[in-house]
């Protein structure tokens, strides 16, 4: 009977379900060391739970005052800020370099245009000039 209670209190501490005298009624029967074979896996959970009961951290925990966080807080801001601002600055600086190159090319681009249109231009005016010579020739 003893066996069955016992199962039944493993399955409940499993959920979280069990009091603090049927966790001490389970912790002295895994520590007791006469344990089913089928529940040896908790034999082991219990006996370093009895083990590291008594343990305590030595060692001491050096706190900082909490202004100097917010102080850090503070300076903290303030380079966010700064460098905020420095990339918005050098981000308009290359976006206005850009707008120019962009405005450069598209002149270029203009004026290779035009370029070869007056020289297309200039091909007629040129061949004009030669059947006007000949036109005067013949007609003196």
């Amino acid at each position: 009977m003893e066996l069955a209670n016992i199962e039944i209190l493993v399955e409940k501490y499993e959920k979280a379900e069990t009091s603090l005298q049927e966790e001490t009624t389970l912790r002295n029967y895994f520590t007791g060391g006469n344990v089913a074979p089928h529940l040896q896996e908790y034999e082991f959970m219990f006996n370093y739970f009895a083990a590291n009961k008594d343990e305590t951290y030595t060692k001491t925990i050096q706190l900082e005052p909490k202004k100097s966080k917010k102080r850090n807080l503070k300076w903290l801001s303030v380079a966010a800020s700064v460098v905020l601002l420095f990339s918005v600055f050098i981000g308009k600086q290359e976006y206005n370099k850009y707008q120019a190159q962009k405005q450069f090319d598209q002149i270029s681009k203009g004026l290779r245009l035009l370029s070869s249109n007056l020289q297309k231009g200039e091909k007629a005016v040129a061949t004009l000039h030669t059947y006007e010579n000949t036109v005067k020739k013949i007609l003196k």
